[in-house]
């Protein structure tokens, strides 16, 4: 393991983890930088590393560091100079019924079954699609920050339709994960999700919204495109963030 050069980072140490297969690209070997010890990571120096381009999962603070791919890009939205498109406003309009309400963090049997199907559909053969619910507690339900589990739920029935895992930075809003309903016919749920998102940010006040990780060529993460203006993380600087990006 080796100490990171920033002066924000000087009691944390890293280390790469050995490779595996990548979630999203066929055919590519993934490693990941991870930031430990975990007690150390309070909230603002997790926002530091957030700034950074790294990412949380579960107790895990990571970012990607691949032998011979650099197609993960860390994304951020500075909400101040967000507007909306023709087809983002139509999607507003399609989930207009959607209510958001915020649960602790804390395991549901139905949460996990929309999780399932979510995998099942987005993610097949890819892992994830078999999680346990050990596992999904693991990857969701375990934060040593500030994070919110958001429920969105549609009409007079209650229905879920999508569950994001949030957490507060002192800048802004980091989207930790989504997963929703797959077989609505016409859903933008994806899209609307991180809308709102931005439209959080706006009411608190906070300036920007972290998407975590794009890649251009995986399916996968087409609801992520990047939205004028992104921002993304390059050798430890944020820059505008062209569609055509690698």
């Amino acid at each position: 393991m080796s100490k990171l050069n920033e002066p924000h980072f000087s009691q944390l140490q890293f280390y790469t983890t050995a490779p595996y297969g990548c979630s999203y690209l066929p055919n590519r070997v993934a490693r990941s930088q991870v930031a430990t010890p975990n007690h150390l990571i309070d909230q603002e120096v997790y926002g530091e590393l957030i700034r950074a381009g790294f990412r949380r999962s579960g107790a895990f603070t990571y970012r990607p560091l691949c032998d011979a791919c650099r197609e993960c890009i860390a994304v951020r939205i500075p909400v101040a100079a967000f507007l909306t498109t023709r087809s983002q406003r139509r999607a507003l309009t399609r989930h207009d019924r959607l209510t958001a309400i915020q649960r602790p963090l804390i395991f549901r049997e139905e949460h996990y079954a929309l999780y399932q199907r979510y995998q099942l559909t987005r993610h097949a053969g890819g892992g994830m699609d078999l999680d346990s619910r050990n596992q999904y507690a693991q990857f969701l339900l375990q934060s040593q920050v500030d994070s919110r589990l958001v429920e969105f739920r549609e009409g007079e029935e209650g229905l879920l339709r999508m569950v994001s895992i949030i957490d507060l930075l002192p800048d802004g809003l980091s989207s930790v994960y989504t997963f929703y309903d797959t077989d609505l016919p016409g859903a933008s749920l994806g899209t609307y999700g991180v809308l709102w998102q931005i439209a959080q940010c706006v009411h608190m006040g906070l300036p920007y919204v972290y998407l975590g990780y794009w890649i251009k060529d995986s399916p996968k993460m087409a609801y992520k495109r990047p939205l004028p203006p992104a921002r993304s993380a390059i050798d430890g600087e944020w820059r505008l963030l062209q569609d055509d990006a690698p």
